[in-house]
């Protein structure tokens, strides 16, 4: 029997054996029939119970845990973003982990704006084909998420004060049948080197064995060091590459789907270009942190970009393991040059269980931006 109808590549019209499901705050077990039962102030199933609320710092709360055969299709969540002016990285420290099948260690595990393609401790406009946040910040993610078993999502507040309200949902299907054998689970990692060095090439990934493939980059750069900072290139080492990789990009921006940097020069001086597409994005440029205002300071700080690359069309396949490395290079009036910029990094990828070992997390403290 064909999977798909001529016209409808993605089989919307297929009616197929699986029944849909949601958690939220007011349905936190996904039961059929028992959504926005809480009563409110209008009454009944009026919106009396849509998040979770007083999160306490250093607690840990079980949004979603799933038992059965499914596939996790949408994600959103909504937080603000500071509970003070002097506790502003809500976003960073509050951290996303996802399990499957009874897993001991999480196959994702990253800051929960990072996941969203939103760095530095502040949401910015996403608008892409697995990732969008749309004004004035919720953040959805739709990458397929297939579970054999089980699927367990866990909320940690490594923030040092109560995170007054958390709104999140978890569309889900659950289905009789059994996930073809040759399903990848999905995982996504979070990285961060504050200092690089130079000439040695920054790891997005590693440690990564068995087969699968690499679906997608989110990069978040505050930059060190003058002049050009995107000579450097994407290397993908590919099941057993040692000193050079299989694959290669040109350059930086050329990875993220620009050229000749993103750059415009006008009369009064080079200003950067920001866009979204649906497989490649620089949608989060500033020099400045416009959150806060202070009486005895400016607001400069060091550039910030966000730059998202989605493999979706042209996932990156590995049969035994898998590396990805960046290069930290630079270009200014006298060539390229090796420069040292803070990088922060999440890799998104599927592949066969079980995982290795992810790198330990940083401290909240050591996640924050410059």
């Amino acid at each position: 029997m064909r999977s798909q109808l001529a016209g409808d590549p993605l089989g919307l019209a297929l009616v197929k054996s699986s029944v849909s499901r949601s958690i939220n705050a007011e349905n936190p077990r996904g039961e059929k029939g028992r959504g926005a039962m809480s009563a409110g102030e209008l009454g009944p199933g009026r919106k009396g119970s849509p998040c979770i609320r007083n999160l306490e710092p250093g607690s840990s709360v079980v949004l979603a845990d799933i038992e059965g055969t499914g596939v996790i299709n949408h994600l959103w969540f909504t937080v603000a973003d500071r509970t003070s002016d002097a506790d502003r990285y809500v976003l960073r420290d509050l951290v996303l982990r996802i399990y499957w099948d009874d897993e001991q260690t999480p196959s994702v595990e990253c800051p929960l704006g990072d996941f969203f393609c939103c760095g530095f401790g502040q949401v910015c406009r996403v608008n892409s084909l697995p990732v969008q946040v749309v004004p004035t910040g919720g953040m959805n993610a739709y990458f397929p998420m297939p579970f054999g078993r089980h699927a367990r999502l866990v909320l940690e507040n490594q923030h040092v004060n109560v995170v007054p309200a958390l709104f999140y949902q978890i569309d889900y299907s659950l289905q009789d049948d059994p996930l073809p054998a040759s399903t990848g689970y999905f995982h996504a990692q979070w990285r961060r080197q504050k200092v690089t060095v130079p000439g040695q090439d920054y790891v997005v990934l590693d440690g990564v064995r068995g087969r699968g493939q690499y679906i997608g980059t989110y990069l978040a750069l505050s930059v060190l060091e003058r002049y050009w900072w995107g000579e450097g290139e994407f290397k993908f080492y590919i099941d057993g590459d040692e000193a050079y990789p299989t694959i290669c990009s040109t350059g930086t921006e050329d990875y993220f789907g620009g050229a000749w940097s993103f750059a415009v020069p006008s009369a009064e001086g080079t200003s950067e270009q920001t866009y979204c597409a649906p497989f490649c994005g620089y949608p989060f440029y500033s020099n400045h942190d416009y959150s806060i205002r202070n009486p005895y300071h400016n607001d400069d700080c060091p550039p910030m970009r966000g730059l998202y690359r989605w493999h979706i069309p042209d996932p990156i396949r590995f049969e035994q393991d898998l590396r990805v490395t960046w290069q930290q290079i630079g270009s200014g009036f006298q060539g390229a040059f090796e420069r040292s910029d803070d990088v922060s990094t999440v890799a998104y990828w599927y592949q066969l269980e079980p995982h290795g070992d992810f790198p330990a997390l940083p401290l909240a403290r050591d996640r924050w931006p410059r």
